[in-house]
């Protein structure tokens, strides 16, 4: 299968929760601002809130920094509703601003190869920039749980790029030096490295 990554998002209108209200999501409906496509397996599962809550805390850091995240299961849009409101120390997520879409069916997470033979997603992790292209994807089997201050490392990092054309090397944050994307930059950028 291709990778998604440098394309645009497969067109998809799905339903979601939001606070318990229900709403519709398409991928016009993302364009303009960055955005988080935060794939899990289920609702009421284990790692799952985990991550959910996690991203949801750190709402303030990706709205600093134009970005929204939005989490998506194979659930119905009914099911997450309930997670909403279910309390956290019953396995719920209550309290979470973050959007969970409804990919009922998984046809959003077999389009970009997420889906796993039992219909359920992987946790894949994408960053969709304001223009609709994919332009980071991972993904993790079922057992681990993504790391929020990674993801902000990669959308800075990703903006940077977009916004100045220089490239970010390894192990790059906020505020370090990058590179001129040529050999120049290269040997620049290598001459004080260790």
């Amino acid at each position: 299968m291709d990778s998604i990554v440098g394309k645009s998002l497969p067109s998809f209108k799905l339903n979601a929760a939001t606070k318990g209200e229900f709403s519709s999501i398409d991928n016009g409906s993302l364009k303009g601002k960055w955005s988080i496509l935060l794939f899990y397996p289920l609702d009421f599962t284990f790692v799952c809130p985990t991550e959910i809550v996690a991203y949801d805390n750190a709402g303030a850091q990706f709205d600093q920094l134009g970005a929204k995240v939005f989490g998506v299961s194979v659930d119905s849009h009914f099911a997450h509703r309930v997670y909403q409101m279910t309390p956290r120390a019953d396995g719920g997520v209550q309290g979470i601003q973050m959007p969970l879409i409804a990919d009922l069916g998984g046809s959003l997470a077999r389009a970009l190869g997420v889906l796993t033979d039992a219909g359920i997603a992987l946790r894949a992790l994408l960053l969709v920039d304001p223009d609709g292209v994919v332009q980071h994807m991972t993904i993790n089997n079922l057992s681990v749980g993504r790391n929020v201050e990674e993801t902000l490392r990669l959308l800075e990092a990703f903006q940077f790029t977009k916004a100045n054309g220089d490239v970010c090397p390894a192990n790059w944050k906020a505020g370090a030096k990058t590179m001129k994307p040529n050999f120049d930059g290269l040997k620049s950028y290598m001459k004080d490295m260790k």
